[in-house]
């Protein structure tokens, strides 16, 4: 059984089309790839953020996005959160938006 994705909002979905085609492009090379293996596929195209929160890594030509994830019972993923990376680390209010969502979608 192939896993499925889930959006946490439209909001979040619309924020992953709008990123530049290359990024989008690597983005959804990397959602196959899961769907296929399982959601932790690891180091380039998915990393362990803790206690439960991933994040999808795409990088392209015109950027670096980020879409942070959790699982759910039933093989199911459920995408929390997405930024175009700006800086090197990872901006904490974008994480903490990320970890506030994965609260209210697990049990």
């Amino acid at each position: 059984m192939a896993w499925k994705f889930l959006w946490y909002s439209a909001r979040v979905e619309a924020a992953v089309e709008s990123w530049p085609a290359g990024v989008r492009a690597r983005f959804l090379r990397i959602i196959q790839l899961m769907r296929s293996h399982g959601p932790h596929i690891g180091m380039p195209h998915t990393k362990p953020m803790g206690a439960g929160l991933f994040e999808i890594r795409a990088k392209g030509r015109e950027g670096i996005g980020r879409a942070f994830y959790c699982t759910m019972v039933g093989e199911r993923i459920v995408i929390l959160h997405a930024i175009i990376k700006k800086s090197a680390k990872t901006p904490l209010r974008d994480l903490e938006l990320a970890r506030t969502r994965q609260r209210e979608v697990q049990p």
